[in-house]
């Protein structure tokens, strides 16, 4: 994704000759200028953001990884259906639409809201064995790549839904980048320490059962199928310019996919917030990432990407509203 220099050069003028000293507001005047290369104009559109949440069961899960029995998947999708979820409630405050995605939840959610593209009733348990066929891997990429490009928002968030998923986060960071497993094994729902360590276990299991693997590989052995048909959405959208606010550890991994696959997209992916998962923190490091909040969140749901979503209003309305010194009779510096 490359950018005109001149319209870069008008960007920058444009913002640096608003009405305050040069670089006043900071990460707002970054997001200005993201938001106004990616789309192309000095004028940029951020009048309304979608959030697809993707639910997803993983085989994991029967291993021990989490606190919590993979039942809760299926309840929490009907959560999100009743409108009745942290994600429901940021963006029904900040007027985000939200839909809601079946990727492979284990119990099949019946609401005619749903959208439902299932993959199978969860990935295999990767401690044991693939987790995904390579075919689900493209199917999933592929029906991603679909939703990310076809939603029309110029903003658009990611949650997601999973028990065990931040297991598979871990095993999918440690194959994909190289970095060492146990840094990355945190608490997810709540585990205890005790849990973590039985955690780490099991997962240093699952990594044991390959070696060095390409990312596609590394998508096939340890899933799911919500995080690999999020890192396709983000990919779909990023090629249709969208602006990404990708959440903390699960979206985040799933932005690492997606520019491990496609890493000229880069410019469209804004980081949101420095997730209280452990391995969130290495993972955003590797992906070079300067999250703008940091509020010891770790629900995911794209609850912290909607919370970064008024910063995104605020950068566009700074450049649509704010006055230059120029309009304003404003003087300059000297």
């Amino acid at each position: 994704m490359e950018f005109d220099p001149a319209l870069r050069e008008e960007v920058k003028a444009a913002i640096d000759g608003k009405t305050k000293p040069v670089g006043s507001l900071g990460r707002i005047e970054e997001l200005a200028e993201q938001l106004c290369l990616l789309q192309g104009t000095t004028r940029p559109n951020a009048d309304s953001c979608g959030l697809t949440i993707f639910a997803a069961d993983h085989g994991l899960a029967d291993a021990g990884v989490s606190a919590f029995p993979k039942a809760v998947t299926q309840q929490m999708v009907l959560n999100f259906m009743g409108g009745g979820a942290a994600a429901n409630a940021f963006a029904g405050a900040f007027g985000v639409t939200v839909r809601v995605v079946d990727a492979g939840v284990e119990n099949p959610v019946d609401h005619p809201n749903l959208l439902v593209h299932r993959l199978g009733p969860g990935t295999a348990n990767s401690a044991e064995e693939p987790a995904m066929s390579p075919g689900a891997v493209a199917d999933a990429l592929d029906t991603g790549r679909e939703f990310g490009a076809s939603w029309g928002f110029p903003v658009v968030a990611f949650g997601d839904m999973g028990i065990g998923n931040t297991a598979t986060c871990a095993l999918l960071i440690h194959k994909i980048t190289g970095q060492r497993l146990a840094p990355l094994v945190g608490p997810g729902t709540g585990l205890d320490a005790e849990g973590v360590a039985r955690k780490l276990t099991i997962l240093r299991k699952a990594a044991s059962r390959t070696g060095k693997l390409q990312p596609m590989q590394a998508l096939s052995e340890y899933g799911g199928f919500e995080i690999v048909m999020m890192a396709g959405a983000m990919i779909g959208a990023a090629t249709e310019r969208r602006l990404v606010l990708v959440d903390g550890f699960i979206a985040s991994t799933a932005a690492l996919i997606a520019l491990t696959l496609e890493p000229e997209l880069r410019p469209a992916f804004v980081f949101c917030h420095a997730s209280a998962e452990p391995g969130n923190k290495a993972l955003a490091q590797h992906l070079h990432a300067e999250p703008l909040l940091d509020l010891n969140l770790r629900l995911g749901e794209g609850t912290g990407a909607l919370l970064a979503w008024p910063l995104v209003q605020a950068a566009a309305a700074m450049m649509n509203r704010m006055a230059s010194f120029e309009d304003a009779g404003v003087s300059g510096a000297h």
